[in-house]
């Protein structure tokens, strides 16, 4: 697993900071995307490819005196890719104050993401929040025991809660909510909640069709409204790769929810 950054830091003191200063045409990833670059280790990509081997090659040898700060590259087959655009990046020995503003720049960028809350750290509890951890979301999974909150990826965000139910209603607009209790009840109970808001981009359950119309039928009694069901994936992990492994299921629901996430973003931004 890729360690964070202050990890990474800490482990390798010469480190050459690799950044994408300019772009034009079709290029692999974004002005100001970075990556950290030591005499053995890497960190982050700046998309791959020759571009990227090239640029490697270049932090090395400013680790040995040598390299250049500005790299213009072609993209093209020149260098053997075929992106067709031309990108320009620069590299500077990675100092406190360079860090400092990454880690500023990474703590801004992280307040426009999404927001999703796992309700639950079985097996494909752990499966999600390891298969979301890379992505540019802000995982939260909330258990009610303990000891199942060990068990998760480290830097996992947690809650441990007796009534998880009741934080639904502090949960902001646009996130999501994944629920894979140990207990039916609670599962029923966290979805009617979450179902209430028309708010939020995604509500999906672990399940079968038969919970599906468990679910549906104790809805009915417990007053909620049919319609409600509409907004509810379950099962989730969709139905096109009938694999009941966990990380499957968490690589399927991955997908749903950044789709989900965007088309959420589409209507709101109409």
């Amino acid at each position: 697993m890729t360690p964070s950054l202050d990890a990474f830091l800490n482990q390798n003191l010469q480190t050459i900071l690799i950044e994408i200063i300019g772009t034009q045409g079709s290029t692999p990833r974004e002005t100001g995307t970075f990556m950290l670059v030591t005499e053995k280790e890497i960190w982050g990509t700046i998309g791959g490819g020759q571009l990227e081997f090239m640029a490697i090659g270049n932090a090395r040898k400013m680790h040995a005196g040598g390299g250049v700060e500005f790299m213009d590259i072609p993209l093209g087959p020149e260098i053997g890719q075929c992106c067709g655009g031309r990108t320009q990046l620069r590299c500077r020995p990675a100092t406190a104050e360079t860090i400092a503003e990454l880690k500023r720049r990474m703590e801004d960028e992280t307040r426009d993401w999404s927001e999703v809350y796992l309700f639950g750290a079985g097996h494909v509890g752990r499966a999600l929040a390891t298969a979301l951890k890379p992505l540019p979301l802000v995982t939260t999974v909330v258990e009610t025991r303990r000891e199942e909150l060990n068990e998760l990826p480290v830097d996992t965000r947690t809650m441990l809660m007796a009534m998880p139910e009741a934080l639904i209603a502090d949960i902001p607009a646009g996130a999501v909510v994944l629920i894979l209790t140990h207990d039916h009840a609670l599962d029923f109970l966290i979805a009617k909640e979450a179902l209430a808001r028309s708010d939020l981009a995604y509500v999906g359950m672990i399940g079968s069709a038969t919970k599906r119309a468990t679910f549906a039928s104790w809805l009915a009694r417990e007053g909620g409204e049919k319609a409600w069901l509409e907004h509810l994936t379950l099962p989730i992990g969709g139905g096109t790769v009938r694999d009941k492994h966990p990380e499957v299921i968490a690589a399927m629901t991955a997908a749903d929810i950044l789709t989900a996430l965007a088309n959420y973003r589409a209507r709101s931004s109409s």
